[in-house]
Order: C-alpha cells, then structure tokens, then sequence
C-alpha cells in the first residue's frame, strides 16, 4: 500500500506497484535515450535455425523493428516487458517502410531463409502502431516470396475484421500471442497482461475458423512467484494450453532494464529461474504433450548470464546447448542425462519453497561468494 506507515499501513487510497514503477520510462533522460535511435533502422535482424509446420528444418530471419510501441504499452504495459526501451515515439509510415526495406537489403531479400518472424514490440496488425499500407506491404511480399511468416498479436487485439483481413493477405500464416501464464490472476497481478484467459480462447478460435496457425508464448517465473510455484505453474499451463495451439514456446524470464522485474532483481528480491527447472517442465510435460501435435519450443534469452535463465556457470553452456537441440528435435533422452553439482542445490530450493511458502522465493542468488552476499551493501 502507498504511503503506508508502519505494519498495518494508513487510511490512504492502495496504488497499484505497476504505477509507482513505471514511471522513470517518462523521465526527460529515458525519452532522450529512445529518441537516439535511427527511426530508419530496425531494431535488429538474424537468422536462426527454425522448424516449418511440415517439421522441416530451415533457416529463418527474425526481423525486430522499431516502432511508436504497443498500445497496451502505451496504456499501461506489462510488469516484465522491456520493449518500450526500442521504440521511438515519433516513427513515421515511411520509416517503417525503411526498416523493411533495411531488413530486405541485410538478408539479401531473406536469401535461404523459409520463414520470416516479424516483431514489433505489439501486435503486428493494430492500427494505431504500425501503418496499414505497411501491414499491406509486408503481408503481400512475404507471401508471393514463399515464406512462412510469424507475426505477433495481443489477444484483446483480435477482431473478427482484422483476423479474416489478415488470412486474406497471408493464408497460413502463424499468429502468436503472449499469453504469458493460463491463469487470470497471475496475468491480473503478476504480469499485469490487459486481457483475461477467455479472451485468449476467442482469439484462438478467431484464429482457427480462419485457418491460421496458433503459437502461444508461455512466461516461465512471472514476478512474486517462486522457484517452486514457477515450475508447477508453467508445467501445468503448458499441458493446458498445448491442445489449442500449433506451438508453446515458453519463455523464460530475463530481466530487461526499466521494468518491475528489473526494480525486484536490484533489490535482490527476484532471480531468474535455473535452467534445470526448464529441464524438468519439459520432462515432465512430455507425456502430455505427445499426444498434441504441438510442437514445445525453450529459448533461454540471455541463458547462463545472471539476468537470465542460469545455474551455476559450469553447466550453463552444456544445458543450453541441449535444450537448443531438443526445441529442434523434439527428442528429450539427451535432457534426461544431464547432470551437474549443483542439481542438489536446486533441489534443495524447490524443497526450501514448499516448506517455506515466500511468494518471493527462498533461494539465494547463485553468483559470487554466500558471504559476501549476505554483507549489507
């Protein structure tokens, strides 16, 4: 409660944390930060290894570009979310035309490449972010080129009108949506989401009533949840969501600068998941998800560097590495070895969660000296 005094806090009005947080993102120095970036330029174009819904294995660009930022953003945003550090307020349509051509030019016009996933830190076909007649453009050339396109969407962004547009333009082509969490009060207070799980199933049968495929984003270790709760949770939800969707992909947390999560990590009141925990979900899950054909997709962003999924730093490179190669494979016997010291260690934290219920969670962090740790800064 804001401007509480003492345990029992005062008569004053609560203020939701989310408001108190954000607001250093409207400093003049973080609108200054956002208007160094060359409006002209996208965010940042790569290639990686990909699977097409046929299950063959190709090569495919990834395109983040720089746009006025999401409208939920605009709104509110969501407690975990650090797009809003890319964007620029004052993006033209024809600098969204630049960063696409841009894009075009550093991929040779996505030469060996079968799939093109488009992000813009918000829906990909909402209006008031990305021009129309730039949708039109991107939608049209993606398609006569071939390629599979990817493309993001906030549920409460989907209509009708705008789903059938879109199947008009790219048949086939792969929706995902950031779910997060299948659960209406983790979104509500943990990620504050903006949409309900009710309106993530009428977006996904938008979706299928127009032959579009469904990829839904998973959040693994949402703030004020710990190591424990993370693992049971997002297991449970992935079996949960994997019957209505094409794709899971399960995201674990990395802490990105300006945001609630990144507030909680300074002040040593968060920590990323562990990398075994991943492990164990998509063990765990496989059973379940074996009888979807829904492909399970892990990528650790920032995996084996504290501010992202990590274990101790001598297993890191090795348990990423497999995990990489199961999201390819699909084949989870190589997870099933992996071993290392400080399995026991997480163990021990998971057993620490369940006798001890902190929404915070009971486990130190897991770099640098316990003592040093422990010393007031």
């Amino acid at each position: 409660m804001a401007n509480a005094t003492g345990i029992l806090g005062n008569d004053s009005k609560p203020v939701k944390i989310h408001h108190l947080i954000k607001a250093p993102e409207n400093t003049p120095e973080s609108i200054s930060f956002r208007e160094s970036w060359d409006a002209t330029k996208p965010v940042t174009v790569y290639k990686t290894p990909e699977v097409l819904p046929d299950g063959t294995i190709c090569n495919a660009a990834t395109v983040i570009l720089r746009t006025k930022g999401c409208a939920w953003w605009w709104k509110s945003g969501c407690t975990f979310c650090g797009y809003f550090n890319d964007v620029r307020d004052d993006v033209s349509e024809s600098d969204m035309f630049m960063q696409w051509e841009d894009a075009k030019e550093k991929t040779n016009g996505f030469e060996d490449c079968k799939m093109v996933k488009i992000y813009t830190s918000g829906t990909f076909f909402e209006d008031r972010e990305n021009p129309i007649s730039w949708q039109e453009l991107v939608l049209r050339e993606t398609s006569e080129m071939g390629k599979h396109l990817v493309i993001e969407a906030q549920a409460q962004m989907c209509t009708p009108e705008k789903i059938a547009w879109l199947a008009e333009r790219h048949p086939g082509c792969t929706v995902a949506i950031g779910l997060e969490a299948y659960d209406d009060t983790v979104l509500r207070f943990h990620v504050n989401k903006g949409f309900s799980i009710k309106q993530w199933h009428k977006a996904v049968e938008m979706l299928r009533e127009n032959n579009l495929r469904v990829k839904t984003y998973l959040l693994f270790k949402p703030p004020f949840m710990s190591e424990y709760d993370a693992l049971k949770h997002t297991t449970s939800w992935l079996k949960e969501v994997a019957p209505h969707s094409d794709e899971v992909s399960v995201n674990p947390m990395n802490i990105q600068k300006n945001t609630i999560v990144d507030r909680l990590f300074r002040n040593r009141e968060y920590r990323p998941p562990w990398l075994w925990s991943l492990v164990e979900m998509i063990v765990s899950a496989e059973e379940e998800i074996s009888k979807h054909n829904c492909r399970v997709i892990v990528h650790p962003t920032a995996g084996g560097k504290p501010r992202g999924a990590h274990n101790c730093k001598e297993c890191d490179a090795a348990v990423i590495s497999a995990i990489d190669r199961y999201c390819i494979s699909g084949q989870v016997d190589e997870l099933k070895t992996l071993d290392c010291s400080c399995k026991t260690r997480w163990e021990s934290e998971l057993k620490n969660d369940q006798s001890l219920p902190i929404p915070l969670g009971t486990g130190p962090f897991r770099r640098g000296k316990p003592v040093d740790m422990m010393r007031a800064p």
